[in-house]
């Protein structure tokens, strides 16, 4: 099965147990791009409790109307900076910060032009950390529906198109999110708990960097 998804900054740990089963993964290359989302944005937990990581884009207004692929990133606005500290005083104390800290920012200090180009960058980092070698190819065209399974006109195993598990905006950071579909796995039921940096309790939806900066290397085993 290949899963198919936009890409995000810094996405939750649920993807990554979503994956873990996968064969594959296919990123949305050419959707309208949209706000509010973890396309620009991540979710961490700070001692002041859950806090945003936004990535200002050009034209913000207009976005929605723009592939996601030509999406640019704001560097007028010092946001690097801004979320590399927030980074390191809520996790600088945590087992593994200083681990993958520098593979972070050397991505950051390129300065990818387009908010696609960085998020790719560090998605394919996060899969090397997490230990997935899976095949990463983008979509050519936009299609609003992929068939979960091979059409059954054709049986043929070697030109059967593989099944697609179509997980776009699956995950999303609004609080009154909709209920997922009947097919289509709970995000806070992929990820069990693990000891975070802040509490009481345990926070789930964060960023997949939540759980490498508390687990390091073992942090596979608290996907399910």
């Amino acid at each position: 099965m290949t899963l198919l998804t936009e890409l995000h900054y810094h996405p939750p740990a649920a993807l990554f147990a979503a994956l873990i089963n996968a064969d594959g993964l296919l990123i949305e290359a050419h959707e309208h791009y949209r706000k509010q989302t973890y396309r620009n944005r991540c979710l961490i937990r700070t001692a002041q409790g859950v806090q945003p990581l936004t990535v200002p884009v050009l034209d913000g207004n207009r976005a929605e109307k723009v592939s996601v692929s030509e999406i640019e990133i704001d560097y007028r606005q010092n946001w690097i900076h801004r979320h590399w500290r927030t980074l390191q005083t809520a996790y600088g104390n945590s087992p593994y910060f200083e681990y993958y800290a520098d593979y972070l920012h050397d991505i950051y200090a390129q300065k990818p032009g387009r908010l696609f180009d960085l998020n790719l960058q560090f998605l394919q980092l996060l899969l090397k950390c997490f230990r997935l070698p899976l095949p990463v190819q983008l979509t050519t065209e936009y299609h609003a529906h992929y068939p979960a399974q091979p059409s059954a006109e054709n049986n043929s195993l070697s030109t059967s198109p593989p099944a697609v598990a179509d997980r776009r905006d699956w995950l999303t950071p609004k609080a009154a999110s909709t209920s997922p579909k009947p097919d289509t796995p709970a995000a806070s039921a992929l990820v069990r708990p693990y000891p975070q940096v802040f509490g009481p309790g345990f926070e789930p939806g964060l960023s997949v960097l939540d759980l490498l900066f508390s687990q390091g290397p073992a942090a596979g085993r608290f996907l399910q």
